[in-house]
């Protein structure tokens, strides 16, 4: 892999924020699969709308509300201050977040202040984040090191070849990634999330990463933000047409819920999450966590940090409501609440699960 500057890697960073707050970055075609889940209306929920418990805890940590600010920036000056707010939002309301890949730093220690959230959110859990192809080639102590350096309580490793293959200056090659999460699976002192980052987790995808002793995923599934579209807007000629052709590509995130829980993954059900009625959607699918990024990221780059604070009150406030509708007096309650899903979702399912016996469906 041909060497990529921290000053060019700044200014990618630059140019994701601004397109993913200022233009269309959305799936056009494919929808995250939320739509095809129904929960059922409970008109006599016997419970108190101030007595319904969000709480749970991940790794170690007491949250208010299963929500995770998923990772999304670092290594801009724009970076630093978006992450500070919403470090801050998530402190209050009791929120988990994660920053964006940490390779800007890996490259160029002194962007390490970009991402360090810890002194705004003390009792948060915050993840890092790291690509496998960079994970590949670094050692486990270079990898402790940059969680290390913002006080994370876990890593998250992405995936993301979509978006690599119409990055201009992406990576091509991703041998070795599978063994470089088994290795800091056994040999890091922290969790490891392994979470893709807008095209889902697939059945097979998700088998080898049980085979290698992975326990959290976080699905990102198809329906939201297209990292193939952002980055076909940074392309030009022929990968930006590229990049069009794959603008709807990947698994939606409802589907690879389903596919991650039924094989007993913790999971954090993200990808295309706007509000805390799709939360608790992907809550009843099974997810332990609800992960949304674009909407805390344009709350925060529109309105600042009380954006942020509002978007956090009207997604926990939506959440809470969903689950006294559908008489679910805490999250178990909300997994166990009668659904109905669709046939587009069904047909999802059906075909993951037969994928051994056809390769059409």
């Amino acid at each position: 892999m041909c060497h990529v500057s921290s000053d060019d890697i700044s200014n990618r960073k630059r140019d994701h924020l601004r397109l993913c707050a200022e233009q269309d970055v959305e799936a056009r075609l494919k929808t995250n699969l939320l739509d095809a889940v129904e929960l059922f209306h409970d008109s006599l929920p016997e419970l108190c709308l101030d007595d319904v418990d969000l709480s749970t805890t991940l790794f170690g940590r007491r949250l208010q509300a299963p929500l995770l600010i998923t990772g999304m920036t670092g290594g801009a000056e724009d970076a630093r201050r978006i992450n500070r707010q919403l470090a801050t939002v998530a402190s209050e309301f009791g929120l988990a977040m994660g920053v964006g890949s940490q390779r800007a730093m890996a490259d160029d220690p002194g962007l390490v202040d970009t991402y360090r959230i810890r002194q705004y959110a003390p009792n948060i859990p915050i993840l890092g984040n790291l690509g496998a192809v960079q994970a590949a080639q670094m050692s486990t102590d270079a990898v402790a090191e940059l969680c290390e350096a913002i006080d994370a309580d876990a890593l998250g490793i992405h995936l993301n070849p979509g978006q690599e293959l119409i990055q201009p200056e992406g990576d091509r090659d991703f041998r070795g990634c599978l063994d470089a999460i088994a290795r800091l699976v056994d040999e890091l002192s922290l969790p490891v999330v392994v979470k893709e980052t807008g095209c889902g987790l697939s059945p097979s995808v998700l088998d080898r990463l049980a085979a290698i002793g992975v326990e959290w995923v976080d699905t990102s599934g198809a329906g939201g933000t297209t990292w193939i579209g952002v980055e076909s807007r940074r392309a030009s000629d022929s990968a930006a047409d590229l990049g069009e052709l794959f603008w709807d590509w990947g698994i939606p995130t409802a589907a690879s819920i389903v596919y991650a829980r039924r094989r007993g993954f913790r999971v954090i059900g993200s990808g295309g999450l706007r509000n805390g009625l799709h939360a608790a959607k992907a809550i009843a699918l099974g997810a332990d966590l609800a992960g949304m990024a674009l909407p805390w990221l344009r709350a925060a780059h529109d309105e600042g940090i009380e954006g942020a604070r509002r978007y956090a009150r009207a997604a926990t406030d939506a959440l809470r409501t969903a689950m006294a509708l559908t008489g679910s007096a805490d999250l178990d309650g909300l997994r166990n609440a009668d659904r109905l899903l669709g046939p587009r979702l069904r047909r999802w399912l059906d075909a993951g699960e037969n994928r051994d016996n056809s390769n059409e469906s």
